[in-house]
């Protein structure tokens, strides 16, 4: 996570006069995150104007023809947002290497090629963001956005609720530290017990490790909301795109998209993707 909340000044000095860095540009069009995208780089799968593409800091101008795997990519679209109730046994990768079913093999027919705002383990369930900018889920995903995560824990054990209570100010497991989780008690029958907890970093299997230092078992997780959106009502398995006024709402003022902005006028990033067609 520090090196995302490090990357994220780069921002400014990918985009200019020569168009955008490779990677950002196939990010913003959905195709992968920026690290799978310079590994594709690696394995000579990215063609520039009929040219492999051998280093990420190679620009996309207006006009340019980028392959990925011999298939033409299209200019990135306007900026979209969509809600996902993510059943568990599915894992939030584009391919696995154990061959599980993923997320993105169970998009209804439709859906243009997204990527997640960060992930829920294979285990895991409930609202999961989806984006066909990649930017945006660099974005969303950093601490510093300062989206809260609420979820509802199932656990086995002895809950103590002053233990709970401590999280509030942090805590190192296994030697590493954990900003503030507030938790709470809902409900409990016998030796189980259901908990509300949000947290702002969403490490990988935080709740998970945290849980279990506290020698309690999680045996399910929910994931509610993130941020301003709620999973709400939306039936397990199922998508639903966030409308475009809602979305520009709720993202961090300044927040760079494709498309058209508050005054209904293209954004710069939107002209260019429209010149670049």
């Amino acid at each position: 996570m520090n090196e995302e909340e490090t990357a994220a000044p780069e921002e400014a000095e990918e985009s200019g006069p020569r168009g955008d860095r490779i990677a950002k540009y196939l990010s913003r069009a959905g195709i992968a995150s920026r690290r799978e995208i310079e590994r594709m780089i690696a394995e000579g799968k990215i063609v520039l104007n009929g040219t492999p593409v051998t280093h990420p800091a190679v620009f996309v101008g207006p006009g340019d023809i980028v392959q990925v795997a011999g298939k033409v990519v299209d200019a990135p679209e306007r900026t979209r947002l969509w809600r996902y109730h993510k059943p568990e046994g599915l894992v939030t990768t584009h391919r696995d290497p154990e061959d599980r079913p993923t997320i993105f093999q169970k998009m209804p027919p439709g859906m243009p090629r997204v990527i997640s705002v960060g992930r829920l383990d294979l285990n895991s369930e409930g609202l999961l963001l989806l984006t066909n900018d990649g930017a945006l889920a660099r974005l969303l995903e950093l601490p510093a956005t300062g989206w809260l995560r609420r979820y509802r824990v199932r656990v086995y054990g002895a809950v103590e609720p002053q233990a709970l209570a401590a999280l509030a100010q942090g805590v190192t497991v296994e030697g590493v530290r954990y900003g503030p989780i507030d938790a709470a008690l809902d409900s409990r029958k016998g030796e189980n017990a259901w908990l509300t907890v949000a947290l702002r970093e969403g490490r990988n299997r935080e709740i998970r490790r945290v849980m279990r230092h506290l020698n309690l078992h999680v045996s399910r997780l929910i994931r509610l909301a993130y941020g301003p959106f709620q999973l709400g009502q939306l039936p397990r398995g199922a998508v639903e795109e966030v409308p475009a006024r809602v979305l520009r709402d709720q993202l961090p003022a300044g927040t760079p998209t494709h498309g058209p902005t508050r005054d209904g006028k293209p954004s710069a990033a939107g002209r260019d993707a429209h010149h670049r067609r």
